[in-house]
């Protein structure tokens, strides 16, 4: 597969504004001392310039994700949540329709830019992944699959420049003041 470059202009000239991050490993299995997909996305946010302001693991279950979904939603300190895991099609994956019963404006695109660029590494193996994203009540929630590689195509090429302030021609960063505009 050719490798793809990505232009990631930040204009240096403006104020970085980190983002308070919140972290869910949505996971049957996986425990603080496995999560490595967890740490690497930590790690990354974190190097970035951003504030982990919550992580935790949820089991493979609707109900359990939705209640943490909202805590954080509703949660003044959290920005955007990020969630590792679930995005498959097996029937314990249900990240997707957790995130379906709380957001108010899916965010398509990323998803679609997500398989995109997982496909220039994994081929059509990315098919398996219903990578989504959105907005909800003012909170931007991203839903990446479980591997450390697609944290790390997730992080690397789209939401550390789309999570970053100085991100041109726009970003995500730069709109949260908006997302709860009627």
């Amino acid at each position: 597969m050719p490798s793809v470059t990505h232009a990631m202009p930040i204009d240096e000239s403006l104020l970085f504004r980190p983002l308070h991050v919140a972290v869910a490993t949505v996971s049957d299995s996986r425990t603080a001392a496995t999560d490595t997909s967890g740490d690497t996305l930590v790690a990354r946010l974190v190097a970035a310039g951003h504030h982990l302001a919550a992580r935790t693991i949820v089991r493979d279950e609707v109900p359990a994700l939705v209640a943490q979904l909202n805590a954080w939603i509703d949660d003044a300190g959290v920005d955007v949540i990020i969630t590792t895991g679930g995005t498959g099609v097996t029937g314990r994956d249900v990240t997707p329709e957790a995130l379906d019963t709380v957001i108010e404006k899916p965010i398509p695109g990323f998803g679609e830019l997500f398989r995109w660029l997982s496909f220039q590494t994994i081929g059509t193996s990315t098919i398996q992944s219903r990578a989504c994203a959105g907005v909800a009540r003012g909170t931007y929630i991203f839903c990446l699959p479980g591997s450390t590689g697609a944290v790390k195509d997730g992080w690397d090429s789209i939401l550390a420049a789309q999570l970053d302030s100085r991100h041109r021609p726009c970003n995500f960063a730069d709109l949260i003041p908006r997302l709860r505009e009627t």
